[in-house]
């Protein structure tokens, strides 16, 4: 009788030498005459025990990990595919303790199904759904989704439902649906993890919005530095097609839904989706005036629903279980589950799904079990390279977008950074310059010029040079660039410089006077 063993082909786990482990288990199993189906899964996200090994046994699914190829043998040796005991084995993965105490429900099937398998995904729930919006037609379905309060899960937190009404209502002879998955903020990995381990999720979701707004064709914009994302995004695509699912006749309901993948050239600028829809139609990407809103004016000047992939991978959960049931999730205008990455340096880093209103102390000290140098936290950054940096005394702040904008941070894309004390936030405010200035597109002065003298300002400091002359003018560059730019690039540069300013001026004096708090 054949024993199925589940492998991840997450980029992390290949990282980590996923591929070798797989070679080492087809092997021995093949000299010692053994029967097994090898599964290449997504990851289930607790990235410090990758390679993660599982193998289904009669009590269940047995986690090993982390595997090494070194490993394997031994692993045979102690009967590993009945589940057996050894130095490695983790049990039955859903009871460990890092994902039993989450609620995952975007990332249900991540790290246990074959991604591009039709079949298993339809037998884990997938395309339920689907057939429920078929069954509610376009106005409901809206209305399902503004019910369950989701708001865009890649770091604006507009309120999802809207937006698709403002597609369903605009006339125009075509409609576009864009999802955005140019996943480019420092500390983020969940639009890859699900691109690789639960591809037909998304898919499912831009379908459901494609019908309910009435567009006939999708794009799927994936950053060059995800080529396993892209490449299993075209298997599911074409796994979808062969089974109906998408292409003219989608389920069946005389209604058409083509889906495409596109690869980014690499500017952390595209993930603006209006810098996106310029590099879709093949010009540079640089962000457009707005309005017009993409809603009303977007892809080749048509109405273009466009959303993160995390938005649209909600979507499937919520029409098949109903907004209402969505929305019994999270805490006051934050509803449904965040999807928290938590990496730097921290002793477990993976993925979190959770209900929003756990503690950013608990994320990093119950599921992160502090750094991982085992020296203290002095400081985590939140939302991307252009979050603030919070100090342990803000660490009970709720994930919340409102909470944390209430305390000068943002929520983000649910990246969270860790850093241990000996971190220099003076030069951490200093990246945040120079990250801008490399990747700014150029089109507005507070953005393109601001930054540079940000970097020039900043290097005064850090050499002494009339800190508290430098410091006062660096605080009015940061008035200017949050009231002048064009769009977020420039307009939340100055968060993690403020937040470094205000939280750490240890870090800044002590390059020669003292220098003028934020609120001088």
């Amino acid at each position: 009788m054949s024993v199925t063993v589940f492998i991840p082909r997450d980029a992390a786990a290949l990282a980590l030498g996923a591929e070798r482990v797989a070679a080492a288990v087809a092997r021995a199993a093949r000299e010692r005459g053994l029967d097994i189906r090898i599964v290449r899964t997504g990851s289930r996200g607790m990235l410090w025990l990758e390679p993660m090994v599982e193998v289904a046994t009669d009590a269940g699914r047995i986690a090993y990990g982390p595997v090494r190829p070194d490993d394997v043998g031994p692993l045979f040796e102690a009967g590993f595919l009945a589940g057996g005991a050894h130095a490695l084995r983790i049990g039955p993965p859903e009871a460990h303790p890092y994902l039993a105490r989450q609620q995952r429900l975007t990332f249900a099937r991540c790290g246990v199904i074959d991604p591009v398998s039709v079949a298993e995904y339809r037998a884990q729930g997938g395309y339920r759904g689907l057939a429920a919006a078929l069954r509610l037609g376009p106005a409901a379905t809206v209305e399902a989704v503004k019910a369950s309060g989701l708001r865009g899960r890649g770091g604006a937190g507009f309120p999802t439902g809207v937006k698709w009404a403002t597609v369903m209502g605009a006339q125009a002879p075509r409609k576009y649906v864009v999802c955005n998955a140019d996943e480019g903020d420092s500390g983020t990995f969940a639009d890859r993890m699900l691109m690789e381990g639960d591809p037909l999720t998304l898919v499912e979701g831009m379908t459901i919005a494609a019908l309910a707004v009435g567009a006939a064709r999708g794009y799927i914009y994936c950053r060059s530095e995800y080529p396993h994302a892209f490449a299993a995004l075209n298997e599911a695509i074409a796994a979808a097609e062969g089974a109906g699912l998408l292409g003219p006749d989608v389920m069946g309901s005389g209604q058409a839904f083509h889906l495409e993948a596109r690869l980014g050239a690499g500017a952390y600028i595209c993930g603006e989706e209006t810098s996106l829809l310029e590099s879709l139609e093949g010009r540079r990407g640089i962000v457009r005036a707005k309005p017009p809103i993409p809603a009303l004016k977007g892809l080749f000047g048509q109405p273009t629903l466009v959303n993160n992939v995390l938005s649209f991978a909600a979507i499937p959960w919520i029409l098949e279980h109903g907004g209402s049931a969505y929305a019994a999730y999270g805490m006051g205008r934050s509803l449904g589950t965040l999807p928290i990455q938590l990496a730097g340096n921290v002793r477990h880093g993976g993925l979190i799904e959770t209900a929003f209103g756990l503690t950013l102390r608990a994320v990093i000290e119950e599921f992160g079990g502090g750094t991982l140098s085992g020296r203290p936290v002095r400081a985590a950054q939140v939302g991307g390279p252009l979050g603030a940096y919070f100090p342990e005394a803000l660490f009970d702040t709720p994930m919340d977008y409102e909470a944390f904008a209430a305390r000068k941070g943002l929520l983000g894309h649910g990246g969270v950074v860790v850093f241990d004390d000996t971190v220099d936030l003076a030069r951490q405010a200093r990246f945040a310059f120079e990250f801008c200035a490399a990747e700014s597109c150029g089109k507005c002065t507070p953005c393109r010029i601001g930054a540079v003298r940000g970097v020039e300002t900043l290097d005064k400091v850090l050499a002494g040079e009339s800190p508290r002359e430098n410091l006062a003018l660096l605080t009015d560059l940061c008035e200017v660039m949050t009231d002048g730019s064009l769009c977020a690039m420039g307009g939340l540069t100055p968060v993690p410089v403020m937040s470094a300013l205000t939280h750490f001026p240890d870090d800044f004096s002590g390059r020669g006077a003292a220098m003028p708090l934020a609120a001088e």
